[in-house]
């Protein structure tokens, strides 16, 4: 029971450290590697894609430590937008050791 027990607790461990995403779409998954960019924008009626862009970035490792500025605010001053007209992101996972998560936003 105490062996069940363990692997529970590691088995919600690791979901837990997986994260959650939230956007309007979010492509399938890969175990051992996984890339792939997607819409954070939902309104895609009134979105543009506009002529500059800027990024930012975080980094996960090994689901333990996880530093940087994803927020679309640093991304528009990175790229030097004072407009937005569009977003997107992309994901990076490679065995869960390793993960990124950039937003990508354009405009003017």
């Amino acid at each position: 029971m105490k062996k069940f027990a363990l692997l529970a607790a590691i088995c919600g461990a690791a979901l837990f450290g997986t994260g959650c995403l939230v956007a309007p779409v979010q492509p399938p998954y890969g175990i051992v590697y996984t890339q792939y960019k997607a819409p954070l924008d939902y309104d895609q009626a009134n979105s543009a894609v506009g002529k500059k862009s800027g990024m930012s970035s975080t980094i996960s490792i090994l689901a333990l430590v996880a530093i940087g500025d994803g927020s679309v605010a640093t991304a528009a001053e990175n790229g030097g937008l004072t407009t937005i007209s569009g977003s997107d992101y992309e994901y990076t996972n490679i065995l869960g050791v390793y993960q990124k998560y950039t937003t990508i936003v354009t405009g003017e």
